[in-house]
């Protein structure tokens, strides 16, 4: 066989379909495309005219007009830009992905700025056969002599050409739309989806619907063509900031604060990051930070530059220097994408920063709304995590606000450091007041990112552990000069294991004996940390976890300064009164374990009928007790 070269040739009609149907992801994004192509041939219109190659008439305005016709079923988009001579249509339309945008870059670079310029490819127009069974274009160009063309097609690849009957410069391309194309001649849908990617294009957008000889025009415009973020900061006020964000995302509620961005270097970017108050927890799946191409909508929560912890913000960034996709759906160039990711977490670490040395009044009251943020943040990344571990706050039981340092700085000189926690205030209630009682101070964790926080922030920070308050005895608690001697501790607790398993009907119940500052405390139930940790697993899990499979390190701690229990012990070796002791030791655990936790139903029940059993032995009732069918006091947790 003997050697070949030659060049890769690619038929229109191959390529048409693929493009009609296959090169963009939603069928809408027709709008996007032609009203973009509008909005840069008025850009390019501007330019010109700025270096003085194009005449603009006295008092000119730029404007885009979308009509729709819902008896003749077409749309038409009409721009006063640039327009097109026949030479120019024949080039950038009849040949696909000749971009006109291209060719005007070049041919003027150094005299203008391109960054208001929104195509490249030369592809978007032809987005229109997704929805149309015939397109037609009617233009005329700025220069001087130029005659108006009229341009058309069926979708296939054939066309036609000729003169038009246009007078005025620029642009209109009509829309024959196809059978399954109808729901576009709806006025609101299509409103709606101008509104979704041109909120904020530079260029007015005027609205008009004809049906039949009912003509309705729109006084106002669809978009605001100068957004917030184009102001510089320091000239807006907490109102206007506030307003927009009415505005933009519907929410009623004012948000917490925000992030003006407004840079140039390393690359262009203005944007506006909202911190939204939070309604529950489950807001931090439901933010919207949306993404504009020179004030054109692209994708709200693009993970590729927004991180994902972020995303229960909402906001505005507007970048210029996206390296979109040649479908402008998508990104490209992780590279870059990774700096813009980069800087965005940068600069919401120095608002937060900020925030703490300024207004740390503020900063406590918001912590409650950022905290699950914050902590998923570090979690995920270790750049944030970095930045912000020293202003990671924690609110205590005493209702203050104080940072990891701060809370240790109590502990100093011991080699363990512990971090007590609450993580229900309510069920843990009676363990608080003991802390209180014993002016120690506890962290509120109660998030439901907090157990993984606690095991995240362990790995962080050496010889500190958490401890939930109802996980361990602090010595602060114990009142030593009070305790009796070993042996005598021994007999008691002997004596409590038997007492106690007996009216549990727990064999293996852990018991211990203690003797606590606090005498109103008859006993408390604590949890090993291992086994809450292990709890909440079960929870995250649900039914694929097996809780059997890791113990339940649960110890009932006695007060041996509460005279209940001294009673109990005493009551058991009498045989009269040893199913009293026994009712009272049962009744004494299910209070220990409701001060922790929910009873079961069953338990629940056993637990009023020994509610019940115990009135009536104290009250007149107490004869007719039997008849009741009260059981014997005895219960299994």
């Amino acid at each position: 066989m003997t050697e070949e070269k030659g060049s890769l040739s690619i038929q229109t009609e191959n390529i048409f379909p693929i493009i009609k149907k296959w090169l963009y992801s939603e069928k809408d994004i027709f709008i996007r495309e032609l009203i973009s192509n509008c909005a840069d041939a008025i850009s390019k219109l501007k330019k010109l005219a700025d270096i003085g190659e194009a005449k603009l008439e006295e008092g000119f305005k730029p404007r885009i007009d979308v009509t729709v016709n819902r008896e003749k079923q077409t749309i038409s988009i009409d721009d006063n830009g640039i327009g097109m001579t026949a030479e120019e249509v024949k080039k950038y339309i009849n040949q696909i992905a000749f971009s006109g945008v291209k060719d005007f870059i070049e041919k003027y670079h150094g005299k203008t700025d391109d960054q208001q310029i929104i195509g490249h490819f030369g592809l978007g127009f032809y987005s229109s056969f997704m929805v149309a069974e015939k397109v037609s274009i009617d233009t005329l160009s700025y220069i001087e002599g130029a005659e108006a063309v009229h341009w058309e097609s069926g979708g296939d690849t054939e066309y036609s050409m000729g003169p038009s009957a246009r007078k005025e410069r620029g642009t209109r391309v009509t829309l024959k739309l196809d059978k399954d194309s109808q729901e576009f001649l709806d006025p609101w849908k299509l409103k709606d989806i101008i509104k979704k990617y041109f909120q904020f294009l530079q260029y007015e957008i005027y609205f008009t619907e004809i049906n039949g000889t009912d003509i309705r025009k729109d006084e106002k415009p669809l978009n605001n063509t100068n957004p917030l973020w184009l102001k510089n900061p320091r000239d807006c006020t907490d109102e206007e900031y506030r307003k927009f964000y009415h505005e933009v995302f519907d929410d009623f509620n004012d948000p917490l604060f925000w992030i003006h961005i407004n840079m140039d270097y390393p690359f262009n970017m203005k944007g506006i990051i909202y911190f939204p108050k939070l309604r529950f927890e489950f807001d931090t799946l439901d933010g919207k930070i949306k993404l504009y191409y020179n004030q054109v909508f692209v994708a709200d929560n693009l993970r590729e530059v927004i991180p994902e912890f972020l995303l229960m913000l909402k906001g505005c960034l507007d970048c210029p220097d996206l390296p979109l996709n040649v479908s402008r759906s998508y990104l490209q160039d992780a590279g870059y994408t990774d700096k813009i990711s980069n800087h965005i977490t940068k600069k919401v670490a120095d608002k937060l920063h900020l925030l703490y040395r300024k207004d740390r009044e503020n900063y406590n009251k918001f912590w409650e709304d950022i905290n699950p943020f914050v902590k998923f943040g570090c979690m995920r990344e270790e750049k944030f995590y970095d930045r912000m571990k020293d202003i990671i706050i924690y609110k205590t039981i005493s209702g203050k606000y104080v940072t990891l340092d701060e809370y240790l700085k109590t502990q100093e000189g011991l080699e363990q450091k512990k971090v007590y926690y609450v993580s229900d205030e309510k069920q843990q209630a009676q363990y608080i007041k003991m802390f209180k009682d014993n002016n120690i101070d506890a962290v509120v964790l109660n998030a439901l990112i907090d157990p993984h926080f606690i095991s995240f922030m362990e790995s962080k920070l050496d010889k500190v552990k958490f401890l939930s308050v109802d996980s361990d005895i602090s010595g602060d608690m114990k009142e030593k000069d009070r305790e009796p001697d070993e042996n005598e501790k021994k007999k008691i607790l002997e004596k409590s294991e038997e007492i106690f398993r007996e009216a549990t009907s727990k064999s293996n119940l852990k018991v211990n004996v203690e003797s606590l500052k606090n005498g109103a405390i008859p006993a408390v139930l604590l949890l090993s940390e291992e086994s809450r940790r292990f709890r909440e697993m079960a929870k995250t899990f649900g039914r694929n976890f097996n809780p059997d499979m890791f113990p339940n390190e649960e110890t009932l701690v006695l007060n041996l300064n509460n005279p209940l229990i001294t009673s109990i012990i005493r009551l058991y070796g009498d045989d009269n009164r040893k199913k009293d002791a026994i009712l009272a030791a049962s009744f004494i655990y299910d209070l220990a374990v409701l001060n922790q936790r929910q009873l079961d139903p069953d338990n629940m029940v056993k637990f009023i009928e020994k509610c019940n059993d115990i009135l009536c032995r104290f009250t007149d009732a107490k004869e007719s007790c039997g008849k009741t069918g009260n059981p014997e006091p005895e219960a299994k947790q």
